[in-house]
C-alpha cells in the first residue's frame, strides 16, 4: 500500500507542476534558476518516515533557494536526458571543468543547490535534491531511467542516504568520496561505523530491484574505511547492482573525468529497466 502510495503521489504532483513551465536556461553555460512548489515527498512527514527521523525537520522554503544548473549545448526538447542531481560539501556548488564535457557527451542535465553544504541540516540538503528531482521533469524531457543523485565528502554521504531512501524517485547515486549506510559496518580500518538512517522497509526493497550505487574511494582517501565497509554493507543486504572504485593514489578530492566516465557508465547499465520505474 505504501509503495503505491508513493507512485501515486509522484505522479499526481507531477502533473500539477506541468502547467507552470518557466524560460528555460541557456543550454552550455552554468545559469541560476529558482523553484516555486515542494514536492510532496520533501515535506516534514515524509522525511521523518524514510528516514526513521526522531528530529524535526526545521522550516523550509523552497522559494527562497538558488541552483545551479547546466544543460548541455547540445541539448534538444525532442531528446530525453538524463539528470545528475549534486549536494555540495561546502556551500557553493563546484565541480570539476573536465566534467562538463563528460555530462554533455553522457546527456546529463547538471544541477546542484547553492548554500546546501556540509553546515546546513541533512533535512534541507536532502529537500533540495528531492525538490530538483521533481521540478526538473517538468521543465526539461528528463529520462526517468537515468536520474542520480550525487556529492562528494560529506554531500556525499547525504546523496547515498537518498538514492536508497527516496529509490523511487532517483535511479541511482554516485558516491565521491563518502558514504553512509542503514546498519553498522566494519571498516578495512576494524573501526565499526554506526548506521546513519533506517529507509523504509517498502521502498528499500524498490531500491534495491531498480537502483545502482557507485563509490567512489582512493588508496589515500581518509574515508576509504568507510566506504570499503559500506560497500560490503550494501553487497550483505543484497544489493545486486553496487560498484566501489578504489582509485590508485587518489585522496580526498574529485576523480579525473576518466574515472567519472567509468562510474557513470556503470549506472547508465541500468537505463534497461524501461517501462519498470516512472
Amino acid at each position: 500500500m505504501f509503495r503505491r502510495l508513493l507512485l501515486i503521489l509522484f505522479i499526481v504532483f507531477h502533473s500539477q507542476l506541468h502547467a507552470e513551465t518557466p524560460a528555460h536556461a541557456k543550454p552550455g553555460q552554468f545559469s541560476a534558476i529558482q523553484f516555486q512548489q515542494s514536492a510532496q515527498q520533501s515535506d516534514t512527514e515524509q522525511l521523518r518516515l524514510r528516514l526513521h527521523a526522531s528530529e524535526q525537520p526545521p522550516a523550509y522554503d523552497l522559494t527562497k533557494e538558488t541552483y545551479d544548473l547546466l544543460v548541455p549545448k547540445s541539448y534538444k526538447s525532442t531528446v530525453p536526458h538524463g539528470l545528475l542531481i549534486w549536494i555540495s560539501a561546502g556551500n557553493d556548488v563546484k565541480i570539476p571543468k573536465e566534467w562538463e564535457a563528460i555530462l554533455a557527451e553522457k546527456k546529463l542535465i547538471f544541477i546542484g543547490a547553492r548554500n546546501s553544504g556540509n553546515p546546513r541540516n541533512l533535512f534541507d540538503r536532502a529537500r533540495l535534491a528531492i525538490d530538483a528531482n521533481v521540478n526538473m521533469r517538468d521543465r526539461y524531457n528528463i529520462d526517468g531511467r537515468r536520474v542520480y543523485v550525487s556529492g562528494f565528502s560529506g554531500g556525499s554521504r547525504v546523496a547515498s542516504m537518498v538514492g536508497v531512501a527516496f529509490g523511487e524517485m532517483f535511479s541511482g547515486a554516485l558516491c565521491c568520496m563518502g558514504v553512509n549506510f542503514y546498519t553498522d559496518v566494519l571498516g578495512t580500518d576494524n573501526l565499526v561505523y554506526r548506521l546513519n538512517y533506517i529507509p523504509d522497509d517498502e521502498v528499500l526493497a524498490l531500491s534495491k530491484k531498480f537502483c545502482r550505487y557507485v563509490l567512489y574511494t582512493g588508496s589515500k582517501d581518509f574515508n576509504r574505511p568507510n566506504t570499503l565497509g559500506a560497500f560490503q554493507g550494501f553487497k550483505k543486504e543484497g544489493f545486486p547492482n553496487v560498484e566501489v572504485f578504489d582509485i590508485p593514489e587518489q585522496g580526498h578530492s574529485f576523480p579525473n573525468a576518466a574515472w567519472f566516465k567509468k562510474g557513470l557508465d556503470y549506472l547508465d547499465e541500468g537505463k534497461a529497466l524501461k517501462g519498470e520505474r516512472l
